[in-house]
């Protein structure tokens, strides 16, 4: 006990050491945590600064390399129309039709069909032969350097992925295909391009997304992806357009309007698309929304119009699928009639914001008179007009033909094909909203004459039914608009083979520059005619 109590200092001294340790301990503990999570906030802040400065990086690298594009690259003023330049540009093609005739011609037998049933069974093959011999001479891809395109994204988007080769050399490899593939028919013309193959394109689409800001970007998806490839300015877009929509996301940028995200739901704003009238210079700008509700709409509208007067109509569509689509049924005008007028062939056509109407008019006017020629109409002529879509090649014929019939399986085309006959005062065509096949069989099975067919049908080609009915019909001439020269072999391998149709001509044209896309219009005539 008496060592306790004269020990007692002792004690009391340790014990307070001991405390103060342990405070010190835990204060020194929390203060460390403290300033860990204090570490993660400011990570995380600074990472998602950093994220927001690299994409702000790419978009001036974006920027300033089209500020510093060659002109000599462009060479838009140098590129010259092979219709219309005769003198240097035939002599040419016609060394190209020969040196490629020489290069690519291929010997491939066409099978005889001794009945009609008969193509029933050979169509899938000749499809597959077809497919195999064009893949054989697809376009030669060159092997650029993707850092010196004149295009700056053209390592990402894929959209024209012949930018970088000149526009000559691209029409001479498309002639030299066409040879290879269609040359046992006919003679292939040269193929028919544009004067300035840039900025063509009437129609432009832009997917949007939205930075960390709320600054809202709009581009293209990048081939093969859904990844959002950021694009100002396009050398095959309308320029014009291009400035619409990105002054448009800048201002719904400001009006602080959100944009759809697929993943969680969240946002209103979906896609913007631009489609301008090349003859008439109507433009109408779509703003796809999820929701009908558009905050601010009036005050939105209002001050891009003071930007982009030019600006015609403004219409809001509302889609809220979860699809790919990029229109939704329903619609909403906010500015102006809601559609746009442009003038082809002398008619004129009404586009709305769901109209097909051809991206490239120029182009478009071109293959349409071709095909109309190569029909050599007469007053007293019928005339079918298969796959019509909105009527437009139909009714530029009706006015050198007895009575036009239009077939098209799509009813919302089927409508404006009605209002585009009406607003040109047609009254010799009349429309069904049928399968041209079916509706070929038919009109055959009651004793429907014609004297000739047009035929633009999708990239699958014609169908078994309407190939095997168009022969039974036995029309004096037939002119084919294609899309795909891999389905148009296999129905002219059906047509010729049959001994009633002889191909007269081949023209191919250049409807989309700067991609591998050729459209041919081909006139065929019976063979006892």
């Amino acid at each position: 006990m008496n060592f306790v109590i004269n020990n007692i200092g002792w004690f009391v001294g340790t014990f307070f050491v001991i405390i103060l340790a342990l405070i010190g301990y835990y204060a020194d503990k929390k203060e460390k945590e403290t300033n860990t999570k204090e570490n993660i906030k400011i990570n995380s802040k600074d990472q998602t600064q950093n994220q927001n400065n690299i994409f702000d990086n790419q978009n001036n690298i974006e920027e300033n390399k089209i500020n510093h594009i060659n002109e000599e690259n462009i060479r838009e003023n140098q590129i010259y129309d092979i219709a219309d330049n005769a003198n240097t540009t035939d002599q040419q093609l016609n060394n190209i039709n020969e040196n490629t005739t020489n290069k690519f011609n291929q010997e491939i037998v066409i099978p005889e069909f001794k009945n009609i049933e008969s193509l029933n069974m050979s169509l899938e093959d000749l499809e597959k032969k077809n497919y195999k011999n064009y893949k054989k001479n697809s376009f030669e891809k060159k092997n650029f350097d993707k850092k010196k395109s004149r295009c700056p994204v053209f390592s990402l988007c894929g959209a024209c992925s012949h930018i970088d080769v000149p526009y000559e050399e691209q029409l001479s490899i498309k002639l030299g295909n066409m040879i290879k593939l269609l040359g046992k028919y006919s003679h292939v013309d040269p193929v028919v391009g544009m004067k300035n193959p840039y900025h063509y394109r009437c129609k432009v689409n832009a997917v949007l997304k939205q930075k960390y800001d709320g600054t809202i970007v709009g581009g293209n998806y990048s081939e093969h992806t859904h990844k959002i490839v950021p694009v100002e300015k396009c050398y095959i877009e309308d320029a014009v357009a291009d400035r619409i929509i990105v002054d448009t996301q800048k201002l719904l940028s400001s009006f602080k309007m959100k944009v759809y995200n697929g993943k969680n739901g969240y946002g209103n704003i979906r896609y913007l698309m631009v489609r301008i009238g090349k003859q008439t210079g109507e433009i109408m700008l779509i703003i796809v929304t999820r929701s009908p509700v558009m905050p601010s709409k009036n005050n939105f509208v209002k001050a891009l119009v003071k930007i982009h007067p030019e600006i015609t109509t403004i219409v809001q569509n509302v889609n809220d699928r979860t699809d790919s689509m990029i229109l939704g049924k329903r619609e909403n005008v906010l500015y102006g009639k809601g559609y746009i007028e442009d003038r082809l062939c002398g008619k004129i056509f009404k586009i709305s914001p769901q109209s097909f109407y051809q991206v490239n008019p120029v182009i478009a006017e071109k293959i349409y008179r071709k095909a109309i020629d190569n029909a050599k109409l007469s007053p007293r002529d019928t005339v079918i007009d298969a796959y019509c879509g909105t009527g437009t090649i139909g009714i530029v014929a009706a006015s050198d033909a007895g009575k036009v019939i239009g077939v098209e399986l799509n009813s919302d085309a089927v409508r404006d094909a009605h209002v585009n006959a009406k607003v040109n005062s047609v009254n010799n065509i009349e429309f069904y909203n049928e399968d041209a096949g079916i509706f070929m069989e038919k009109y055959e099975e009651e004793g429907g004459k014609v004297d000739v067919v047009l035929m633009d049908p999708p990239r699958a080609g014609a169908d078994i039914k309407f190939l095997n009915t168009l022969i039974k019909l036995k029309p004096d001439r037939i002119s084919y608009i294609s899309c795909n020269p891999i389905t148009l072999e296999r129905d002219l391998g059906i047509l010729v083979s049959s001994g009633e149709y002889e191909v007269k001509s081949i023209t191919p044209f250049d409807l989309f520059p700067f991609t591998e896309h050729v459209e041919t219009v081909v006139g065929l005539q019976r063979v006892d005619t």
